[in-house]
């Protein structure tokens, strides 16, 4: 067994509780991948190996718990056309679809491999990665299959549109989905999800979806309420779902019953900027105790961002958080979204993922947009 002691922290985020357990000259250690010790630097003891953080602040690596990321082809005239006024709908993601299809599996591992790079330098440590722009067998697999080489947080999201070949066959697409597609997705992947929203798939479509993915073994997540107040959220309290991403357009009674369920409402400040609509209020959640979480979207066609800090801030901006409630919910939340309890924390007993910055508190994150020199230790 081996120890590292990190030393010298200025502030050290634990997120021990949502006031982010903040500790001033602060060291950690960690053996075997696990922190085993926090305390003051002067009460620090030996370990094999030491890191000077040089006063600088540590916090637990961002938890992006929504990306796109396996994909390929570009659609940056999208972006210039909303730019330009012109509103945000759902029939891009066919374009992806022809991309991805024809890309090899080479192609796809090299483009992802990019995308995650650019990822950790951001302070990004787990990253969820779903399917979805194969929207057939064969590349649905190729694409969850290339994900659990980086991730196990992988999803399965075949239920993202119906693509153009079925566009006159809805019904069976949706058994294609709930039948061999699924059966041939769910040896690589541990969620199931669906795009439950305008021009995407209704609330019982997506209900026989998702539950067919729990019967085969899979944890249900949802993309709802992002396009209208179309009944996605209520799907994910009526279920239990872990998860519900989006929530741009929701009514108090379903926020209400978020929070009974103790369902999490994952908010993507990115896809509001990308697309120029509205932002969710996150203290209408918070409010209403509903824990929730930020993450990225990183997708081609509504949210090109591999930033966390950048999410971040534009929450902090637009949502009406405070730099306290957005750093915890990118940490914390994220994990919590991902039903994993050894993440998104430095307290004892968690997995050592974390990020040292060059400055000497997490305010700098966002008042940087996240600019700041940075030293990832991931395990």
């Amino acid at each position: 067994m081996t120890s590292t002691l990190i030393s010298n922290i200025g502030e050290l985020v634990t997120n021990s509780d949502k006031k982010l357990g903040l500790i001033n000259n602060a060291a950690l250690v960690i053996e075997n991948g696990k922190v085993v010790w926090i305390g003051p630097t002067s009460k620090a003891p030996g370990a094999d190996s030491r890191i000077d953080a040089e006063g600088g602040c540590v916090t637990p690596g961002f938890v992006d718990s929504h990306t796109h990321l396996v994909f390929s082809g570009d659609r940056s005239k999208d972006y210039e056309a909303r730019m330009s006024g012109a509103s945000y709908a759902t029939g891009g993601i066919n374009t992806t679809v022809a991309a991805t299809r024809a890309a090899s599996d080479d192609e796809l591992r090299s483009n992802l491999k990019q995308r995650l790079n650019l990822m950790r330098e951001s302070g990004i440590t787990t990253v969820e990665i779903k399917s979805g722009y194969g929207l057939d067998i064969e590349t649905e697999a190729r694409i969850l299959k290339i994900a659990r080489e980086f991730t196990t947080e992988t999803t399965f999201l075949g239920a993202h549109v119906v693509p153009k070949e079925f566009a006159e066959r809805r019904g069976e697409y949706i058994d294609l989905v709930k039948g061999k597609m699924l059966d041939a997705c769910a040896p690589n992947s541990k969620w199931i999800d669906v795009f439950c929203d305008q021009g995407a798939f209704t609330v019982d479509e997506a209900r026989e979806i998702i539950n067919a993915g729990i019967a085969k073994g899979l944890k249900g997540r949802i993309h709802g309420n992002q396009l209208g107040d179309t009944g996605g959220a209520e799907l994910a309290a009526e279920l239990g779902l872990a998860s519900v991403d989006h929530c741009t357009h929701i009514s108090d009674s379903t926020i209400e019953r978020l929070a009974a369920q103790k369902v999490v409402a994952t908010l993507l400040p990115g896809a509001e900027f990308f697309t120029r609509s509205p932002y969710p209020n996150a203290r209408r959640f918070l409010d209403a105790g509903v824990e929730i979480a930020l993450a990225t979207d990183c997708n081609p066609g509504s949210s090109y961002l591999t930033s966390m800090p950048i999410a971040i801030s534009i929450a902090i901006r637009e949502m009406n958080l405070n730099p306290m409630e957005a750093l915890y919910a990118a940490t914390r939340g994220g994990a919590t979204a991902l039903q994993r309890e050894d993440l998104g924390h430095l307290s004892i007993g968690a997995t050592a993922n974390l990020v040292i910055w060059d400055a000497p508190s997490y305010l700098h994150i966002p008042y940087r947009m996240g600019v700041i020199s940075n030293r990832v230790i991931t395990n």
